[in-house]
């Protein structure tokens, strides 16, 4: 258990840390954009016109991809189905869209590389994470990637240890839904009240406000944004911090013994 002071906002009895990976934890800006383009042009060449409106929907702008964008936020099947519903927007049936997105999704994984090594931990991110961890907090990870690609980051970086409990999305169950950080709470035996959620798009926040999380820092091109418990997300955040940097970890020993009890 810890006290977290992340400038203005203090979070008191934490227990656990919740992370986003791609965008948050991992690099993946590159990859992404790759990725994207990769896509859109397949498809385009199957369905001329389309392109522009696939990059706009993923996210895709110039060099570099957007937080909010679906490549960013959505899980896989997300994407599918926006591409899908951009193609029966040109007069194709829905299945018909569906298969063709689909294969087109395969034909760019075959393209790019495996996707760990070209998607590493952030630094300063991986050095905040490591003093949580420093402080006997319990870190989680919680992801719109798929499971298999979860477990080959952890296992490509070498972070089972850092982090124990890592899920990522299924069509059952998948982000932003309660229900996924709920679970990676159980399995890190400890309630979202005592947890706290980091990411880098307003989903996270949602997801962490629906779960009745401790609250949240949502990583912003201003900053990081932070929430507390009793406040939904909105555009005005509780506080703001430059950097995981300025975030204080105090364990409960530490408060103990400033106490002199």
């Amino acid at each position: 258990m810890a006290t977290l002071h992340c400038g203005s906002v203090t979070f008191e009895n934490i227990q656990a840390v919740i992370f986003d990976k791609d965008g948050t934890l991992a690099d993946t800006q590159g990859f992404l954009l790759r990725l994207g383009w990769q896509r859109a042009r397949l498809i385009e060449a199957q369905v001329p016109g389309v392109q522009s409106q696939l990059l706009q929907a993923f996210g895709c702008d110039r060099d570099r991809v957007l937080p909010a964008g679906l490549l960013a936020v959505g899980t896989r099947q997300d994407n599918e189905i926006a591409a899908a519903a951009y193609v029966v927007a040109t007069g194709r049936g829905w299945l018909d869209a569906v298969q063709l997105v689909q294969a087109a999704f395969r034909a760019a994984d075959q393209l790019s590389d495996r996707k760990a090594p070209q998607t590493p931990p952030i630094p300063t991110v991986l050095h905040f994470l490591q003093s949580l961890a420093a402080a006997n907090l319990r870190i989680g990870l919680v992801s719109a990637d798929s499971p298999t690609n979860v477990q080959d980051f952890l296992d490509y970086y070498s972070l089972n240890t850092l982090i124990p409990v890592a899920y990522g999305s299924t069509p059952a169950l998948s982000k932003p839904a309660p229900a996924l950080l709920e679970t990676a709470c159980y399995a890190l035996n400890v309630t979202p009240a005592q947890t706290l959620v980091i990411g880098d798009a307003a989903t996270d926040t949602a997801m962490a406000h629906a779960a009745h999380a401790a609250g949240a820092l949502e990583i912003t091109p201003d900053g990081i944004a932070v929430y507390t418990a009793t406040q939904r997300p909105t555009p005005a955040p509780s506080g703001l911090i430059s950097s995981f940097a300025e975030i204080q970890v105090m364990p409960a020993r530490s408060l103990i013994a400033s106490r002199g009890e």
